[in-house]
């Protein structure tokens, strides 16, 4: 862990008040019980319950067995968020698995995360997610032809850009805007599942008549099908990226996640029971945007509010990933694994602008690259090895530091099963997509030398252009983004 002293924050010398001497420069605990189940809920559900969940259904075969999937895929879910309860409120840092990876296993490990996630895994998925929500806005406007690239891109260029100022901005924007979005998504798929359960009442139940005949009764496509309800699970561990800015967090943060998980498997399940109820099979695996489909089918005039809310649960996911990871990035910086900068907090706002403005020009360049949806094949191996790590971690400190303050311990049950199953994770996509895992995996491993040169070389004995000239960066930001290097909990 690198140490820092705090720079000055220059108050008078920019004209603004002085802090009193028992103000901390440190992220501020805004984060509520409410806003944090709106987070977990906005982040698990994205975009996919409502354009693409066949991937369960074409690799099990059958209604029947789809459902069980996806049942087991929420309680497998519910594992590791219990696991991350435990981490976030034992190791009561901000960044999620980095920190627990860096706490359990050392620096090497947790930059090796830390440099997947810069490079691959939170960019990625921000653009796709700005993409799909330009898609959906822009349809409306070309009802009978594909929209202009350069128009779509623009917009989704727009929404990074406005979210990112949100963020910038105050803390409880950020939060608001999660929470006003987490309930329109969540609203709009009530009423997908009031529609579904209507018609079985009144008898629709023909899909349901032998459902699960012709189920797979091959291990590796259920294997897929499991693997392809978790990848919709997850976002269970968004909380935990901001874990110091949660109110009273050893209470808050695992109810949040008592709440949270319970939720969105009961909404998982009945959003298919109900697309189940109303479309066929053939209708389900041909469709690329399934609860569109559904709409035609049985909201008449109102059809239109679907694709209104995909458009709205993207805008929702996205400003979720947003605040994750730009805090992500400030704690490793903070740790010394990311340049000074960008663990500087606006000495006003108590936002930590540096690190969201990386974040959000990260996401704008990968919205440059034309084919960036298959950039998001190339982390599903690394996402699900790092998640087991952190979790294996927490079982190597319950061996390493018995005595520690733990106000949430669970049972070894819990982590040793999600241990596991993280095995089968990390090995179904080598099995299932092999060149894109090896891939990943090449990405992972290109931070071996910026670690060793940037972060193990003592300071002194680095390139002394390069120090020069992160210096001057990092003076320069400190003054365009008016913000200084936060200090650290005296707790810690």
């Amino acid at each position: 862990m690198a140490s820092y002293s705090p720079a000055a924050t220059q108050d008078e010398s920019n004209g603004a008040k002085p802090r009193s001497p028992d103000e901390s420069m440190q992220l501020k605990k805004e984060i509520s019980l409410l806003n944090g189940v709106c987070l977990i809920v906005g982040n698990m559900i994205g975009s996919g319950i409502f354009v693409s969940p066949k991937g369960v259904l074409i690799h099990s075969a059958s209604y029947g067995l789809s459902l069980v999937v996806w049942t087991v895929g929420g309680i497998f879910s519910v594992f590791g968020a219990l696991c991350y309860a435990e981490l976030g409120t034992t190791i009561t840092k901000s960044g999620a698995s980095y920190a627990y990876i860096l706490e359990a296993f050392g620096g090497f490990m947790a930059f090796i995360r830390l440099w997947t996630s810069l490079l691959i895994i939170e960019p990625t998925s921000q653009a796709i997610i700005a993409i799909t929500f330009s898609n959906y806005m822009v349809q409306p406007i070309f009802p009978t032809c594909i929209a202009p690239y350069s128009a779509n891109r623009l917009l989704a260029a727009a929404c990074i850009c406005l979210l990112t100022f949100v963020n910038c901005a105050y803390v409880k924007w950020g939060t608001r805007v999660q929470d006003f979005f987490t309930y329109a998504k969540v609203l709009a798929l009530i009423a997908v599942i009031i529609t579904g359960l209507v018609k079985i009442g009144q008898g629709r139940t023909q899909h349901f008549e032998g459902m699960f005949e012709g189920s797979s009764q091959d291990p590796g496509h259920i294997a897929l099908a499991l693997y392809s309800a978790l990848f919709s699970y997850s976002g269970w561990d968004t909380l935990n990226f901001v874990t110091e800015e949660i109110k009273n967090p050893e209470r808050n943060l695992p109810l949040a996640i008592a709440i949270s998980m319970p939720i969105v498997t009961v909404i998982y399940i009945l959003t298919n029971v109900a697309y189940y109820a109303i479309l066929p099979m053939n209708a389900i695996l041909d469709s690329d945007a399934v609860a569109v489909t559904f709409a035609d089918q049985v909201f008449g005039v109102m059809n239109w509010t679907i694709p209104l809310a995909v458009a709205l649960s993207c805008f929702g996911g996205l400003n979720a990933s947003i605040l994750a990871s730009s805090r992500l990035f400030f704690v490793g910086s903070r740790e010394g694994h990311l340049p000074d900068s960008l663990s500087m907090i606006h000495i006003h706002r108590y936002t930590p602008v540096p690190a969201l403005l990386f974040n959000g020009i990260m996401a704008l360049i990968y919205l440059c690259v034309e084919d960036v949806f298959r950039l998001i094949n190339y982390y599903s191996f690394s996402y699900w090895f790092f998640v087991g790590l952190s979790i294996l971690g927490q079982l190597y400190l319950r061996w390493k530091q018995p005595d520690r303050k733990r106000p949430l311990k669970l049972s070894l049950f819990f982590p040793i099963v999600f241990c596991v199953l993280s095995v089968f994770l990390v090995v179904v996509p080598l099995y299932s997509d092999t060149i894109n895992s090896l891939i990943g995996i090449g990405i992972a491993l290109s931070g071996v030398p910026v670690y060793f040169l940037c972060c193990y070389t003592p300071a002194n004995r680095r390139p002394l252009r390069l120090r020069i000239l992160i210096a001057k960066c990092g003076l320069l930001i400190q003054k365009m983004c008016f913000s200084v290097v936060t200090e650290m909990d005296k707790t810690e």
